[in-house]
């Protein structure tokens, strides 16, 4: 195929959450045709699994540029900017009507199963950069597809590949066998049904970030109402002064009264911390189940667990392409050491764009909660200027798609999830990561997991 008839082939988008719909607005800026395909059944269906979490970024922070460009002559208003959105009013006020606007470049119940060059596995070197991609989609009524690609930006998120309980990384043993008493979300207390699984019962918090301290302080109140209600704290490390945040000096208010109110859950007697402990396994105890530690010490029985470790991306369908990743965080080699949790916060990590996206695979870019692999540290913010980069660079605007066109503030917002005052308002609502996905999104997105957004994940 000639580069000419490749260059009219559209650059296929795997995601319809925050990222994914802003790279499809960005490329249309760019006069290149986009084609979103989104797994679930409508624009932001991971964002809308976390719908009761609220961001800590508030809209003025959370809307694309070009996005909103779009939207403009709809008649579309951006919500009070100084106001933080819950993920459902995210996905209902901005991402929902995005879609609509974008309309046939969004493909629904369409999930990438793989991604490959044309005719090329990823073993053979000739001819391959001449060839465009062909990525394979399943569709709800397990009918198949093959699209031809010019390029493929893969916005799917971490939202749906949460850590497992295990302290090594894979599923405690039994894990699996009693996998329905096992949540990897922040639960949403609002829900009758959901509420009336953890009231006046004990439940497992495993994890030690901004999603673990929703789910304690979100228990925490409902012991209140529900007596019996306790939660058992299951941290890997011990308890020092960091364990809580910044508290009082934190550098974003939203965050350091989320730690102190997990500090409150354990210290008014809500929560128990069990520290020092590394999830080896889950055993049956009576008609509940302990935790069994690597080094065989063993938890209180619990009925319910809900395991907020972090989020982790699914590299599955890119198995045929040719990736450059770190081998610790599984992001791109480049970006690698500027997201580097144990050398960063969110906001000191240098907005970044193609050139730091870029793989041995030329055409392949991940962006978002995906190219941040591990890293819980991702902002919506920075997710917007890569696809801005990434759109500049296709088009082949080399000197725009190195350029920064995003100043971080110098607050180091970060993600998490979180439970925060509004201006004026009593807000109990869990925040929001992004980052995930914590799994998690701030500036960011995500829920409950990650920054979510999760560590909202699902960016």
């Amino acid at each position: 195929m000639s580069e000419n008839t490749t260059e009219q082939l559209p650059v296929v988008v795997i995601g319809a959450g925050p990222i994914g719909l802003a790279a499809a607005a960005h490329l249309i800026e760019r006069d290149i045709e986009p084609l979103v395909l989104e797994a679930g059944p409508g624009a932001g269906t991971a964002v809308r699994e976390w719908s009761h979490v609220r961001l800590f970024s508030p809209w003025a922070e959370v809307v694309d540029p070009a996005a909103e460009k779009l939207l403009a002559p709809t008649g579309w208003v951006r919500p009070d900017g100084a106001l933080y959105p819950s993920g459902g009013e995210w996905a209902e006020q901005y991402l929902l009507p995005l879609a609509d606007v974008l309309g046939a470049h969004v493909r629904y119940d369409a999930r990438v199963t793989g991604v490959a060059r044309a005719g090329r596995d990823r073993i053979v070197d000739s001819g391959r950069d001449e060839q465009p991609f062909t990525v394979h989609v399943t569709t709800a009524d397990g009918g198949e597809q093959r699209i031809t690609a010019r390029a493929v930006i893969d916005a799917s998120g971490t939202w749906s590949t949460p850590n497992p309980l295990g302290a090594d990384g894979l599923p405690a043993l039994g894990e699996r066998t009693h996998a329905a008493r096992i949540s990897y979300r922040v639960p949403d207390l609002k829900d009758a049904a959901v509420r009336a699984r953890y009231a006046g019962r004990r439940t497992a918090v495993v994890g030690t970030g901004a999603s673990a301290f929703t789910a304690l302080a979100l228990l925490a109140e409902l012991a209140k109402d529900e007596p019996g209600t306790h939660a058992v704290w299951v941290l890997r490390r011990g308890i020092g002064s960091g364990t809580y945040g910044g508290g009082e000096a934190d550098e974003l208010p939203a965050r350091g009264a989320l730690g102190l109110r997990a500090k409150a859950a354990v210290d008014a007697g809500h929560a128990t911390a069990l520290t020092g402990f590394r999830t080896g396994a889950v055993e049956q105890d009576g008609d509940r189940v302990v935790l069994v530690a690597e080094d065989g010490r063993r938890s209180e029985a619990v009925d319910e667990v809900v395991v907020l470790t972090g989020l982790r991306p699914d590299l599955s369908f890119l198995s045929e392409v040719r990736l450059g990743l770190d081998e610790r965080l599984q992001a791109p080699v480049e970006l690698a050491p500027l997201i580097d949790p144990n050398r960063h916060s969110c906001g000191t990590v240098y907005p970044h764009g193609a050139k730091e996206l870029s793989h041995p695979e030329s055409g392949v870019h991940l962006v978002g909660m995906k190219s941040y692999g591990r890293a819980p540290t991702f902002l919506a913010m920075t997710g917007y200027e890569q696809v801005r980069s990434v759109a500049a660079h296709l088009a082949g605007d080399h000197e725009a798609a190195a350029r920064v066109e995003l100043t971080l503030p110098e607050t180091g917002v970060c993600g998490g999830a979180g439970l925060f005052d509004q201006p004026d308002t009593e807000q109990t609502d869990g925040g929001g990561c992004c980052s995930a996905p914590a799994a998690p999104q701030l500036i960011t997105l995500g829920a409950a997991s990650q920054d979510s957004c999760s560590t909202a994940g699902g960016c």
